[in-house]
This record gives structure tokens, C-alpha cells and sequence, in this order.
């Protein structure tokens, strides 16, 4: 019986799953290798020459065949990492992006600017990556978080078990602002903030099989042009901000016009800033209110 060491391994299924086209195999190698010994990534260069049992390798070959598939690295490993945290994900939630990171920057800057307990609102919640980063990261938030589905808020939930968060982040189940009740759950909000579903029909056929296969299309999807969420949003959000406060969304590439445009209309918004991530696409919009 062939001995297989950590190295062989790690070479092996980089070759693998770059024959089957998947992004990044080397790092996807590390994370597959890493879940299945319980080892860090870097604990793989230092233990290079361990021997893998039978049993682990029995595991392994298992997720590399789903990985081949095209399912998604972090649903295989229940985890990923988001703002320098370890966020776990299943299936019933988004794979947080990087670009959502962006969203959470701007977030944790504007609140800064601020004193004392600042109320935060975090819609479409789904893992929980945003109101928790932003809580990690500002600990005079309070936030409330909402999602529509239940196992999404479960997975929402762990996340802030994790990290020890309970005192500072509500999770309600419910869609947008339904389940949040005027001054018995909170006043008004110093910050909105929301990656909603913004997929138009065009754009969800296109997707890629890692995504369009794997994660949930009701995190996804948002009506032909993408923008049902957004409007939604925008016709309520008035009675849900404090003067001098501020909503961040993240919006898609082909978007900013249109939200702008939006957000425009109201009349309540002294400033409206369209952001590009770091692929030049727009991604992030701030509006404060006047």
C-alpha cells in the first residue's frame, strides 16, 4: 500500500482539482488538507513529512471529489474567512465575499466619528459576517440583525456564539424591517447597513456552477433588473434612521446609477457616495441622511 505523506498529498490534489478547473487549487488543497488532520495551514509546511492514515485519506478523497464538482471550498469545510475572523458557512447561507469587506470598512469608519452607543441595523444578515465584524470592531455597537430564513439565523447565530457577541448583536428572524418593533426593540438607527440579493435573471444564468449550484438563490436572486430588495429598502428606510445617520449597502457592478437614483428621490439624503471595489466595479454606496 502506497504511503502518502502531507506533501504528496498537497501536491496531488493541487494537480486535481486544477485539471478540474477550480479557482485557486493550491489554497483549496491547504484548506481541504487542514480541515481533515485538524491542522493549521501553516502546520502542513512544518509537518510536511507526516504520514496521513487511512481513515483520513478516506475523508479526504471524499471532499476532493465534491471540491472537483464544483462545490464550493467553504461549504466543504463549514468555514471562511471574512475581516480577519473564521466565519462558519453551510449551504443555507452566502459565502462571504471579499469585496463585502469593503462594506464593513466604510461601516466601521463612520462610526468612529461617533460617540457613545451607537444602534446598528444589519439587514439580510444571512452568516452574520457583517454585523459581527462590525461589532468586533466597534464595541460600542449594538446591532440588530435580520434575515428571512431561519437556518441562515442559526448559522448567524454560531458566528456570534463564536466570537462571544451576544450582548451586542440581536438576531430576529423576518423579512428586512418586519420584525423589528419601534421603540420597543429600538428608536431609530445611527447605521443601516445590508448586502441584499442583487442578481437580475440575466445575470443568474450566467452564474458560475460554483455558485448557482451551491448557494442559496433566495440570497441571490432579486427580481429581472436586481433591484427588488434595494427598492424595498430605500421606500421604507426613513422611518428606521436617525437624522445625521447613515445607510451602506452593497450594491452590483452595473447598480450605482440606479441606486443612486433611488436614494435621490427620497429627499432625505445630503450625501450619496458610489464606491468602486478593488476590481473597479461599483460595489459600495454610503448615504448619510440629512
Amino acid at each position: 500500500m502506497e504511503t502518502w505523506t502531507i506533501s504528496k498529498l498537497l501536491n496531488w490534489v493541487s494537480q486535481y482539482l486544477t485539471e478540474k478547473g477550480i479557482d485557486s487549487p493550491r489554497l483549496s488543497a491547504e484548506l481541504l488538507l487542514s480541515d481533515v488532520l485538524k491542522l493549521k495551514r501553516i502546520e502542513l509546511y512544518t509537518q510536511y513529512n507526516k504520514t496521513v492514515e487511512k481513515q483520513q485519506l478516506d475523508k479526504l478523497r471524499e471532499l476532493v471529489r465534491r471540491a472537483g464538482q464544483h462545490e464550493p471550498i467553504a461549504y466543504l469545510v463549514g468555514k471562511t474567512e471574512f475581516y480577519s475572523m473564521e466565519i462558519n458557512v453551510t449551504p443555507d447561507c452566502l459565502i462571504p465575499r471579499p469585496e463585502t469587506e469593503l462594506l464593513v470598512q466604510r461601516a466601521v469608519e463612520f462610526l468612529r466619528t461617533r460617540d457613545g452607543i451607537q444602534r446598528v441595523c444589519d439587514l439580510c444578515t444571512g452568516s452574520g459576517c457583517i454585523a459581527a465584524a462590525i461589532a468586533k470592531n466597534y464595541p460600542n455597537a449594538r446591532t440588530i440583525a435580520t434575515d428571512i430564513c431561519d437556518a441562515a439565523l442559526a448559522v448567524a447565530a454560531s458566528n456570534v456564539l463564536k466570537y462571544q457577541l451576544q450582548d451586542k448583536i440581536t438576531l430576529l428572524s423576518g423579512d428586512l424591517f418586519d420584525p423589528i418593533i419601534p421603540q420597543l426593540d429600538v428608536g431609530k438607527f445611527d447605521l443601516i447597513v445590508c448586502n441584499p440579493p442583487y442578481v437580475s435573471g440575466s445575470e443568474y444564468e450566467k452564474l458560475e456552477k460554483n455558485i448557482k449550484d451551491y448557494e442559496p438563490r433566495l440570497a441571490l436572486f432579486a427580481g429581472e433588473d436586481g433591484m427588488d430588495i434595494y427598492r424595498r429598502i430605500i421606500e421604507e428606510v426613513d422611518s428606521f434612521l436617525k437624522t445625521d445617520a447613515a445607510l451602506i449597502l452593497e450594491i452590483g457592478y452595473a447598480q450605482g446609477r440606479a441606486i443612486k437614483e433611488l436614494l435621490e428621490q427620497t429627499g432625505i439624503f445630503i450625501e450619496i457616495k458610489i464606491e468602486k471595489d478593488f476590481n473597479n466595479n461599483d460595489r459600495i454606496v454610503t448615504a448619510k441622511k440629512s
